[in-house]
C-alpha cells in the first residue's frame, strides 16, 4: 500500500462522546510512523481509542505483554522479494502473542508481501487485506469487534457507502455459499456457520448412485483443466468480467490443473488466479481452508512460506464433477 495517504478520500466520522471512548482499545503496529499516525487518526475520529505500538521489528526486543485487544499491523514488502528477516520475526512473535492471549490481528500488506504475511500469521487466524483503503481497515476493526462502522459515520461520499455495504454483502454470501458446498448442520445460536464447519467438508453423495464412482473416478488432464480456464477468461475480451466474478470456481480449477501438473500453487499465484481484489480473493481463500476444501502446504525448504493444495476431499468432488459431465470436457466453463 502507498505510504501517500493524502490523496485517498477523506472522511470525517462522529466522535465517542464518552471521553474514555469504547473499552476496546486497538495498538497499531508498523515501520512507516506516519501511516501509523493516520491509521490513529481514522480510528480515533470513528470513536476508536488506538495505541502506537511502533515498529513491529521492535516486537523481537520489546516488552512481552501488549496492550490493546485489537492489533493493526503495516506490513507491506518494500520490494518484490517480500518481506525482511526482521519484520518476519516481529510478525511470528505477535502472532504468537495475540493468539495466546485470545486478542484480534489485522495485518495490512501488498501483493509483494502477501505470501510471507499468510504463511508466517498462522496461530492467531488473522484478518489481512491487501493494500486496503482507509474504508477498508475501519471495516475491518469494526467487524473484529463486532460494532458496524457505518453507525460511526457522519460523512461518506456515496462510492465508499456502496462499498461498504458490498463488502459486508460479500462475507454473508461467503459464508452462505460454504454452508451450502460443504452440507452442514445448521450451526448452534451463537456460532458462526463457518466456525462449525472447519474440516468439516464432504463430497455431495447421489441418489443415484454416483458416490461410489467419484470415489473411483480421476481428475482429467491438467491441460483440459488450463483450456476450460483460458476460455473461462476469454469472455473478459467480450465482456465486463465483472459480469462473472466466481473467485472460489476459478480457484478450484487452478489448484485441480496444478495437482495434475505435480506444482505447488503461492498464497499470491492462487489470489491471482481467482480474477478479483487480492483481499475479496483471500477473504475466500481463507474461508475455504477453514471449511477443509483447501489445505495450507508448509514449504519444507522455507518455514516462512506456505502453498495451498486442494483437500483428498475436494480432489474426490473435482474428480466426481468431472466424471459427470455430458458434454465434452474442454468446453465445460
Amino acid at each position: 500500500m502507498s505510504n501517500d495517504v493524502s490523496n485517498q478520500a477523506d472522511f470525517s466520522y462522529d466522535s465517542a462522546r464518552d471521553a474514555a471512548g469504547p473499552p476496546v482499545r486497538v495498538t497499531i503496529y508498523g515501520g512507516d510512523a506516519g501511516v501509523r499516525a493516520q491509521i490513529a487518526a481514522d480510528l480515533g475520529e470513528a470513536g476508536f481509542r488506538s495505541i502506537d505500538g511502533g515498529s513491529v521489528a521492535a516486537l523481537i526486543d520489546g516488552p512481552v505483554a501488549l496492550l490493546g485487544n485489537v492489533k493493526v499491523v503495516h506490513c507491506p514488502a518494500d520490494g518484490p522479494h517480500g518481506l525482511d528477516g526482521a519484520m518476519l520475526d516481529g510478525l511470528k512473535m505477535l502472532d504468537t502473542r495475540v493468539a495466546r492471549a485470545g486478542a484480534k490481528l489485522i495485518a495490512a500488506t501488498n501483493l509483494a508481501g502477501l505470501d510471507d504475511v499468510f504463511a508466517v500469521l498462522d496461530q492467531s487466524a488473522p484478518q489481512i487485506l491487501v493494500s486496503p483503503s482507509r474504508a477498508e481497515r475501519l471495516i475491518a476493526v469494526g467487524r473484529v469487534m463486532g460494532e458496524a462502522v457505518a453507525a460511526r459515520v457522519r460523512e461518506m461520499g456515496e462510492e465508499d457507502r456502496v462499498a461498504l455495504l458490498r463488502l459486508s454483502q460479500q462475507v454473508e454470501a461467503i459464508a452462505h455459499s460454504l454452508d451450502r458446498i460443504s452440507h452442514t448442520a445448521p450451526p448452534s445460536k451463537g456460532a458462526g456457520a463457518l466456525g462449525e464447519m472447519k474440516r468439516d467438508f464432504h463430497p455431495q453423495e447421489s441418489a443415484h448412485g454416483f458416490g461410489e464412482a467419484r470415489r473411483q473416478a480421476a481428475l482429467p488432464d491438467p491441460r483440459m483443466v488450463r483450456q476450460i480456464i483460458a476460455n473461462r477468461q476469454a469472455r473478459g475480451q467480450f465482456f465486463d468480467p465483472a459480469l462473472f466474478g466466481d473467485p472460489a470456481w476459478d480457484m478450484l480449477l487452478d489448484l485441480t490443473a496444478a495437482h495434475g501438473e505435480g506444482a505447488q500453487v503461492s498464497v499470491t499465484s492462487l489470489c491471482i488466479a481467482a480474477g478479483v481484489p487480492a483481499t475479496t480473493a483471500l477473504r475466500w481463500l481463507t474461508q475455504m481452508v477453514e471449511s477443509g476444501i483447501f489445505m495450507r502446504v508448509p514449504d519444507p525448504a522455507d518455514k516462512r512460506r506456505a502453498f495451498i493444495a486442494l483437500s483428498d476431499k475436494a480432489i474426490t468432488a473435482m474428480a466426481g464433477y468431472f466424471a459427470q459431465l455430458r458434454t465434452p470436457v474442454e468446453l465445460a466453463a
